[in-house]
């Protein structure tokens, strides 16, 4: 089998392999699709190679089929459709004892620090792997992974049927954010500079504004009768962006801190303080989160085939990595595993 290896160099190179037969407890996923995001771009630039081992597969969002399963493993079957929550946890330390696994204190995720998905061939712990539906495409199945980490962000904000979301920033996590937080019944705006978002945005259905063309202070005041949002999503990594979601909020209102910020970022304490806003981190995902996630995608309540802009095959990762660095009309890419050519 083949796989993409990240070396170092943002080329990735492409390299057979055998496959790794299950040990106890393991399985061997045939992958049929990977997909790239945001984390992945950072390593293949080497902004987290102090965790990424040498000669290391890319790729946390996956689906594929069970290829072969070790000894103890129930009740996988060769042929079953499956995804992986790709996240270990040590079990022992204080947030692990408190039952926040999802942010042990020494979490290792699978496709940063121990291989990922990029590869035909991939062996995994059976514990982390995820039934999927029959008749769930598997090119869409392996959006259930960027789809939990939405599930996650709106949970955490405790969203309720009715009330307004303000989402700063249109990506793919973004996307995923807002038509989430519409399957719970909530309001929601979307905040992009991109034309090309807005209208992948529109075309998902949801109200996109330009916050370039648009006093977005005063159209949230309008929108909401003078209140404020009671929730933003801050998807934009940008500091103009915490800015924002931090101005649109109303009384108690929550912050919901999304996107990567690779360096601190100032943030209006004043108004934290004379509106009682809560700031609310979120990392990851539980298996609870994983689990609602397939039945969004499975549902149709998250579109995955229309977020899907390019398949390629593993010889076109590098490719495919500078296409979405280039913002050239792409929203999601994923790596066909099994594709040949």
């Amino acid at each position: 089998m083949r796989a993409a290896i990240y070396t170092g160099d943002p080329t990735l190179l492409l390299e057979e392999r055998d496959p790794v037969p299950p040990g106890p407890g393991e399985v061997r996923i045939e992958v049929a699709y990977a997909g790239i995001c945001g984390t992945d771009l950072h390593i293949r630039h080497g902004a987290m190679d102090d965790r990424v081992p040498a000669r290391a597969v890319l790729g946390h969002e996956s689906s594929g089929r069970i290829a072969e399963v070790g000894e103890g493993v129930t009740p996988w079957r060769v042929g079953d459709p499956v995804t992986v929550m790709p996240l270990r946890w040590c079990g022992t330390c204080a947030a692990c004892r408190a039952g926040h696994t999802h942010v042990c204190q020494t979490l290792k995720v699978i496709g940063v620090d121990i291989a990922g998905a990029m590869q035909g061939s991939w062996t995994v712990p059976a514990e982390v792997v995820l039934g999927l539906p029959s008749d769930l495409p598997l090119d869409q199945a392996a959006l259930v992974e960027p789809t939990a980490v939405a599930v996650h962000d709106v949970r955490r904000s405790d969203l309720r049927a009715g009330e307004q979301a303000v989402v700063v920033g249109g990506g793919p996590i973004g996307l995923l954010v807002a038509r989430v937080a519409q399957a719970q019944g909530a309001e929601v705006v979307v905040l992009e500079l991109d034309p090309h978002r807005r209208g992948i945005a529109e075309q998902l259905g949801l109200t996109v504004i330009d916050p370039a063309e648009t006093d977005v202070a005063a159209y949230v005041q309008d929108w909401t009768s003078g209140a404020g949002a009671p929730v933003a999503f801050e998807v934009s990594g940008a500091a103009a962006g915490v800015r924002t979601a931090t101005e649109v909020l109303g009384v108690r209102g929550r912050m919901v801190v999304v996107a990567i910020h690779s360096e601190p970022r100032l943030v209006d304490l004043n108004r934290l303080f004379l509106r009682e806003l809560t700031i609310l981190g979120t990392r990851v995902y539980t298996r609870e989160d994983f689990e609602t996630a397939v039945k969004l995608v499975a549902g149709g309540e998250v579109p995955a085939k229309e977020l899907i802009s390019r398949v390629v095959p593993l010889s076109g990762a590098t490719e495919a990595f500078e296409a979405l660095e280039s913002g050239g009309g792409v929203m999601k890419v994923l790596i066909d595993c099994q594709a040949t050519s």
